[in-house]
């Protein structure tokens, strides 16, 4: 049976799946793939015979417009499936299976339904089992399709010139969403160059593209590695990040003092690297001998854990810190760059001769109110307060409004001005 679609190819129903092509692709596979592969890497290994990005937006616009509830058909992995299905809770999808196996098989699930399911993790399982929600991927990559992927660097280059700023490595990261994250810590604190050892879900990532939050330039340009030695290759220098303590040989820094080594070495030409472990395990101590010292970040002895992008932004900012292109804030077109210190604006700091002007007016009006009594006090009365407003510190504004104040409480304002005594 052939589904309603828009001009392009077909959708059929096969066995209650919606699917097209001459290998009946499930439209959520070619979904998936482009939301988490990018559309062109996507295209380029799904193969599908006429499928290209002309006819790629009405396979799109069936998931994004939810035309499969009309046609009563769902896809393997959605969200829409497992309602129909009446799955509410993790203990029902495993239920549902025969078996389900973890990892290398060490950990099996036992169901009392039928077929046999693959995860790398209970986390994994945990996380995905109600499954995705593929009409509003659809909808994110026919924006894409038509718009292009946003680059949101202010200037779309690296911060720095290749080898002038650490490498930051990643050890097998296991999500997506962590990649984007240290992606965004990195720009924040001007570090380019972005190192994946074999990441779990593959690259390039379209969900690691989504968590960089415009970090796009550092994910665009990140490389991937099948190995630790192939990512560490051309590094003269390598720090390992570590909450435990390690039986190696190797000095052990704070992010301070490995921040100047690093500085040092890039000034001499070489080119360093610092390697970060596993969002759950953090890196094995056969990789940690690899570094020519470790670093430990300060922490709470009692909880010294880390996320990935936590130990990244910490490592960042200590780098930053020490650079002369480092800026309070961002800088734009409208906001200039700014300085610690008291913030002035566009105003000035207050002349003497305007404070002392304003000193006079107040003396003067406080002398024909009697407010200095018993007079032989109006000395000492005067110079504590020449002392407080000479500490304040005062804005030529400020100045200003002071003696408005004082204008105001002597003789009034509008209606309530006083009649001249």
């Amino acid at each position: 049976m052939t589904l309603e679609a828009q001009a392009g190819l077909p959708v059929e129903a096969i066995g209650g799946v919606p699917v097209f092509g001459p290998r009946a692709t499930p439209v959520a596979e070619v979904v998936h793939a482009c939301h988490e592969r990018t559309i062109d890497v996507a295209l380029a290994e799904l193969a599908i015979p006429g499928l290209d990005r002309t006819t790629l937006g009405s396979v799109l616009a069936y998931c994004a417009e939810l035309r499969c509830e009309a046609d009563a058909v769902t896809c393997p992995g959605c969200k829409r499936r497992t309602e129909i299905e009446g799955i509410r809770s993790l203990d029902d999808f495993i239920a549902r299976h025969k078996e389900i196996v973890v990892g290398d098989g060490a950990v099996r699930l036992m169901g009392r339904g039928e077929g046999t399911l693959h995860t790398p993790a209970l986390a994994a399982l945990e996380k995905t089992w109600s499954g995705e929600n593929y009409w509003f991927w659809a909808r994110r990559v026919m924006r894409k399709l038509r718009h292009g992927i946003r680059r949101a660097n202010v200037q779309g280059t690296a911060f720095a010139a290749p080898g002038e700023s650490p490498s930051v490595m990643l050890m097998e990261p296991q999500l997506p969403d962590n990649i984007g994250m240290v992606a965004r810590a990195m720009a924040n604190f001007g570090l380019d160059d972005l190192r994946l050892i074999a990441p779990r879900d593959g690259w390039p990532n379209e969900k690691a593209r989504i968590a960089a939050s415009g970090a796009n330039y550092i994910i665009d340009d990140a490389g991937a590695f099948p190995t630790l030695e192939a990512a560490i290759a051309d590094c003269n220098w390598l720090a390992a990040t570590t909450a435990r303590q390690r039986d190696l040989r190797k000095p052990v820094m704070t992010p301070i003092e490995a921040v100047a080594e690093m500085r040092r070495r890039i000034a001499a030409g070489e080119r360093c690297g610092v390697l970060f472990g596993r969002e759950r395990s953090g890196l094995e101590t056969d990789e940690v001998a690899h570094a020519d010292a470790l670093v430990m970040i300060p922490v709470n002895s009692r909880f010294a854990s880390l996320n990935l992008a936590q130990a990244v932004l910490i490592l960042g900012y200590e780098w930053m810190r020490g650079s002369d292109a480092q800026s309070l804030g961002r800088v734009t077109t409208y906001e200039k760059p700014l300085e610690a210190g008291l913030y002035m604006g566009d105003d000035r700091p207050a002349t003497k001769e305007e404070l002392l002007g304003f000193l006079k007016h107040l003396e003067d009006e406080l002398d024909r109110l009697g407010f200095f009594n018993p007079g032989h006090k109006r000395a000492t009365v005067i110079r504590n307060l020449r002392t407080m407003y000479a500490r304040m510190g005062a804005t030529e504004q400020e100045v200003r409004t002071l003696r408005g104040i004082v204008a105001t409480l002597a003789k009034g304002k509008g209606h309530a001005r006083k009649p001249p005594t």
